[in-house]
C-alpha cells in the first residue's frame, strides 16, 4: 500500500494537500494571527524529517500583525531561494515559551529529490533500516 502517492515531501500541516495558493496562506497568517502567534519563514535543501533546524529567513515577526506584511515577507523569500524549501511557522508564547502551534510548507523545489532506505544487516540476524536523503549527495549550495 502507497500512502503518499505523490511522492512529496510531508512535513508539517497541509502536506498531503495540492500547494497552497497565496489567498489561503494569508488565510492561515490571519488565523494565526487572531491567534497570538508570531510568525517566522525558514528555507532549507535538506528536508529529512530530522532536519528540524533550517535557516531562518529574517528575524521573528512577533511585531507584525498585518498578514499583507508577512506575506511580503514570504515573497522576498521565495524570490531569494525560488529552489528551496519553504516553511512558516507560528509561534505560541501564551505559555511563556516559544512553542511551535503552526508549521506548514509553502514553497518546494520543481523537483524533490526524496528519499533512499538503506538496509544494513547486522548481529544475529537484525536488520538496521536507515532514511538516506538524496538531496545531501551533493554538498550544500548544489543541491536542487
Amino acid at each position: 500500500m502507497m500512502t503518499n502517492p505523490t511522492g512529496r515531501i510531508t512535513q508539517g500541516q497541509f502536506s498531503f494537500l495540492p500547494d497552497l495558493s497565496d489567498k489561503q496562506i494569508t488565510a492561515q497568517i490571519r488565523y494565526g494571527l487572531d491567534k497570538g502567534y508570531a510568525w517566522s519563514i525558514e528555507y532549507t535543501d535538506d528536508p529529512h524529517p530530522r532536519n528540524t533546524y533550517w535557516e531562518m529567513f529574517g528575524m521573528p515577526m512577533f511585531d507584525l500583525h498585518d498578514p499583507a506584511g508577512i506575506l511580503g515577507e514570504l515573497n522576498d523569500c521565495r524570490k531569494t531561494f525560488p529552489d528551496r524549501y519553504i516553511r512558516m511557522n507560528a509561534f505560541d508564547s501564551t505559555r511563556g515559551v516559544e512553542s511551535v502551534a503552526m508549521s506548514f510548507i509553502v514553497n518546494r523545489p520543481l523537483t524533490e529529490p526524496g528519499f533512499g532506505v538503506v538496509r544494513q544487516e547486522a548481529e544475529a540476524r537484525h536488520l538496521r533500516y536507515t532514511v538516506h536523503p538524496y538531496a545531501t549527495d551533493r554538498p550544500e549550495g548544489e543541491r536542487r
